[in-house]
C-alpha cells in the first residue's frame, strides 16, 4: 500500500477544513427558491428494464463536511433555505420535465441534514414525488438515523439511499476528509438493510493519494466492498480536478486524474462482478485524459455498458496500443 509523496495538506481535521477552504474559487449565485438544474435521463434498473429517471438538482445549504474531492459546494448557499422552498423547487422541476418512472432528489450533501432539508418539508415532498416508483437521495451514512425512516414512511415509492464510499484505501480514505471510516459505512449500509431500503454506493476512480499505477486496483477493492455491504448499484466517478484543492495536491504530485481507459478497466471489472449494477458517471467525461484518436469510441462503449451491463467488444485502438 504506497502513498504519493508528501505535500503541504494539513494532518488536523479542523486544519483541513480551513486549508481546503482557502482554496476555493468563487461559488455560483443562486435562487433558493429555484433548483439549479433538473434533466431527465435513462438508466438500467435492477430488473433490467431501461427506465427513465427524473433528477432533480436541489438547491440548498452547504454539506457541513469539506471533503477534499468535492466541487458540489459551488452549487450551494452559505445559508439554510426557508421552509417550502424545497417543495416549491421540486415543483417547479416537476412542472416542466417530462414524466418519468423514478426520481432523485440530489442536494449536493445529505438529504437528511436538517441544515439542507427542512424537516417539516418531508410531507410536501413525499407528496410531490408519490407518482413515481422510487425515490433516490443522498446521504452521509452518519445521517442515516430516524430522519432517513420517517421520510421513508411517508413516502409511496420505495427509497433508495445513496452513500459515498469514495475508497477502501484505508490511508487515503480518511485523508479525504470525509469523516467517516468503513466500519462506519458497514453500519449505515446494514441499518438501510435492515429497514428495507436499497443502497447506492458512489466510488472514486483514483481519488487523491492514491498513485497512479493503483488507482484501478483500488477502484476494484471499494467495488468488493460496496457489493459486500449489499449495494443494489455502483457510480463510478472520474475524479476531478478544478476545486483549487486537488489541483493544488496535483501540483505537489499527489493527485492524478484518472484516464479513461482506467475508468473503462473499472467498469468492466464491476459488470464482470454480477452482483449488481455498474455504472460510469459520465457526466464531464470529455474532460477525462484519453487517447484523441479512440476517445469517442470508449464513451460510446461506456454508455453502452452503462445501459446492457455487459462488456461488449473492446475498443482496440492502433494508435495507443490499448484494448481495454
Amino acid at each position: 500500500m504506497t502513498m504519493a509523496s508528501p505535500s503541504p495538506y494539513p494532518t488536523n481535521a479542523l486544519e483541513r477544513d480551513l486549508w481546503i477552504i482557502g482554496e476555493r474559487p468563487e461559488r455560483h449565485v443562486l435562487d433558493p427558491r429555484r433548483p439549479y438544474a433538473f434533466l431527465v435521463e435513462d438508466e438500467r434498473s435492477a430488473t433490467g428494464e431501461i427506465v427513465s429517471v427524473a433528477t432533480i438538482f436541489l438547491t440548498n445549504r452547504e454539506c457541513p463536511w469539506r471533503c477534499l474531492m468535492c466541487d458540489l459546494w459551488r452549487n450551494t448557499l452559505t445559508e439554510s433555505v426557508p421552509s417550502g422552498a424545497i417543495p416549491e423547487q421540486i415543483n417547479f422541476a416537476l412542472s416542466r420535465l417530462p414524466p418519468a418512472r423514478q426520481i432523485k432528489l440530489y442536494n449536493s450533501g445529505s438529504f437528511f441534514d436538517v441544515h439542507a432539508i427542512p424537516t417539516e418539508d418531508y410531507a410536501a415532498i413525499a407528496g410531490l414525488v408519490a407518482p413515481f416508483e422510487r425515490v433516490i437521495i443522498e446521504s452521509h451514512p452518519s445521517l442515516v438515523s430516524e430522519r432517513c425512516l420517517q421520510f421513508r414512511d411517508l413516502l409511496s415509492p420505495r427509497l433508495e439511499v445513496a452513500m459515498g464510499l469514495e475508497t477502501v484505501h484505508p490511508e487515503a480514505l480518511e485523508r479525504l476528509n470525509k469523516r467517516m471510516t468503513l466500519e462506519q459505512f458497514a453500519d449505515a449500509a446494514n441499518r438501510l438493510r435492515e429497514n428495507t431500503i436499497d443502497l447506492r454506493v458512489f466510488v472514486l476512480v483514483q481519488p487523491p493519494f492514491i498513485q497512479k499505477d493503483e488507482g484501478l486496483y483500488w477502484a476494484q477493492r471499494s467495488l468488493d466492498y460496496a457489493f459486500d455491504c449489499d449495494a443494489t448499484a455502483v457510480t463510478l466517478i472520474p475524479t476531478r480536478a478544478g476545486n483549487g484543492a486537488t489541483d493544488l495536491l496535483a501540483r505537489a504530485g499527489n493527485f492524478s486524474p484518472p484516464n479513461l481507459q482506467t475508468v473503462e478497466a473499472a467498469l468492466e471489472y464491476g459488470i464482470g462482478l454480477k452482483r449488481g449494477r455498474v455504472f460510469v458517471d459520465l457526466w464531464d467525461i470529455r474532460q477525462v485524459a484519453a487517447c484523441v484518436q479512440c476517445r469517442e469510441q470508449r464513451i460510446s462503449r461506456l454508455e453502452t455498458m452503462n445501459y446492457s451491463q455487459a462488456l461488449g467488444e473492446a475498443v482496440r485502438c492502433d494508435a495507443c496500443g490499448n484494448a481495454n
